[in-house]
């Protein structure tokens, strides 16, 4: 058939979308996706014929990418994935996952009227922050608190309700870059705080900070290296001993905490990590901390200390541009309430139970999942081998600590490891994994016991 044949036989968007398919895929899908869908399926066709590389056409033969194309357009960009990476707080994977508890609050607010901004005690109007201020207090051991919508804003609102238009005193060790360029340099003087640097990148001394202070000085400001780690000849100023100086030339002292960690974790080997209640309870002014971090909750930037100062943040016009929503307040309301039990909080704090979990536990979960993959996958398919490895807490925390795990490795015998890596990422739902020495790694720890039917049949349907 040549090409004037071939370019007349095929079909008019009309005559698809009046034809049966074309009627029920406007039952299910959006018309104006029907519509692209149908006209890029057809005009590209036309160009593969122009190029001679289509010698026959039919209706029938293009409805199939039609219906491929369509689902493609209808579906949500933002979908579940399997997070296989062991990556705990996996910033580009949404950070902390939420529990069926914790989301069954969120469910019961957002199906209908709450009681957001009113009292119901009074029956007038009331604020939102109030809802968890009780619960912050008691967690944290704070005078009084504030949440916004996360710790970048907590850090910007703190410096321009207490400090703006005065000087900083932060240390250069701690002038830190975190993800998305937020630089503390950078936050200081888009709050119009003057930024004033002492001591050196590796060692700064409290005679420093004192020797930096003048009648202009606003705040002496600390920020925890959260996702770094300085080692070799330093030193470090205690935050107890920077709020010693600061009640001498009553200024007040801020601490960037950063990954806002609320279970002491020392007895798990990390020592790394203050919690917010130790540097509460130092006396420290102004503690910011992030929700979705170590904590394991929605995003939000909690600001949490001295009620003088959290009334002054309070009143800043500003925080009406960084609150947070009613989804945002019943999801931390959940999650501080497990918090007022720790053994609670390691049990239904995702993030906290699978950075704890028993490694025996993990070990087992990966057998189970490799026994089953070797029940669907033929040897000559794929070599399959549950070792032990290392997994990270992510999310910018915790970042010289390597939490032992065990993972399964998966070396492709018809394929390249890259290319099942790919077919896994495109998959249904879509299953994130890393590479590590010509294997695929599936680790364990961030593999959910109710994802693995889908895991199996995902890693099965690539390898085939």
């Amino acid at each position: 058939m040549n090409k004037q044949k071939l370019l007349a036989s095929l079909p008019s968007v009309d005559e698809i979308l009046k034809s049966d398919k074309g009627l029920q895929w406007q039952e299910s899908f959006p018309r104006r996706y029907v519509l692209k869908a149908i006209r890029e399926i057809i005009e590209g066709k036309r160009q593969a014929i122009l190029r001679d590389e289509l010698k026959e056409i039919s209706t029938e033969s293009i409805l199939p990418d039609i219906q491929h194309r369509v689902e493609k357009l209808s579906s949500f960009s933002l979908k579940p994935v399997i997070n296989a990476t062991g990556v705990v707080i996996h910033t580009n994977l949404g950070r902390s996952v939420l529990s069926e508890e914790i989301l069954e609050n969120v469910k019961k607010v957002a199906c209908g009227y709450s009681n957001l901004e009113y009292d119901l005690e009074k029956g007038e109007r009331g604020k939102r922050y109030s809802h968890i201020q009780r619960l912050l207090n008691e967690i944290t051991g704070a005078e009084s608190s504030l949440i916004v919508n996360n710790n970048a804003a907590a850090v910007f609102i703190c410096l321009i309700a207490l400090a703006k238009g005065k000087e900083v005193i932060v240390s250069r060790g701690e002038l830190v870059e975190i993800g998305g360029s937020f630089r503390v340099p950078d936050v200081m003087s888009s709050s119009g705080a003057i930024l004033r640097e002492v001591g050196t990148t590796n060692k700064t001394h409290l005679h420093d900070y004192e020797k930096a202070i003048n009648e202009n000085t606003a705040l002496l400001l600390k920020v925890h290296q959260s996702n770094f780690r300085t080692i070799g000849f330093t030193k470090q100023v205690e935050i107890g001993d920077l709020v010693t100086l600061g009640r001498k030339h009553n200024i007040p002292v801020m601490f960037d905490l950063g990954s806002g960690c609320l279970i002491d974790l020392k007895p798990y080997g990390v020592h790394i990590e203050p919690t917010v209640q130790e540097v509460v309870k130092s006396g420290c002014g102004i503690v910011t901390f992030s929700g979705d971090k170590l904590l394991g909750g929605p995003q939000g930037g909690v600001i949490a200390g001295k009620a003088e100062l959290i009334e002054k943040i309070g009143k800043n016009p500003l925080m009406r541009a960084v609150r947070i929503d009613k989804l945002t307040l019943s999801a931390f309301e959940a999650v501080l309430m497990n918090y007022l039990d720790e053994e609670k909080a390691k049990k239904g704090i995702p993030t906290i139970k699978m950075l704890l979990q028993d490694v025996g536990e993990i070990k087992n979960r990966a057998k189970r999942i490799a026994l089953r993959l070797r029940r669907e996958i033929k040897e000559d398919i794929a070599d399959i081998e549950v070792m032990a490895d290392s997994s990270q807490s992510g999310g910018g925390a915790l970042p010289e600590i390597e939490f032992k795990t065990y993972v399964i490795a998966i070396k492709p015998e018809k394929l390249s490891v890259n290319k099942l890596e790919e077919r896994l990422r495109h998959g249904n739902p879509p299953i994130i994994a890393r590479i590590k020495e010509d294997a695929l790694i599936i680790d364990a720890r961030t593999v959910r016991d109710k994802e693995t039917d889908m895991l199996v049949k995902g890693i099965s349907g690539a390898l085939l």
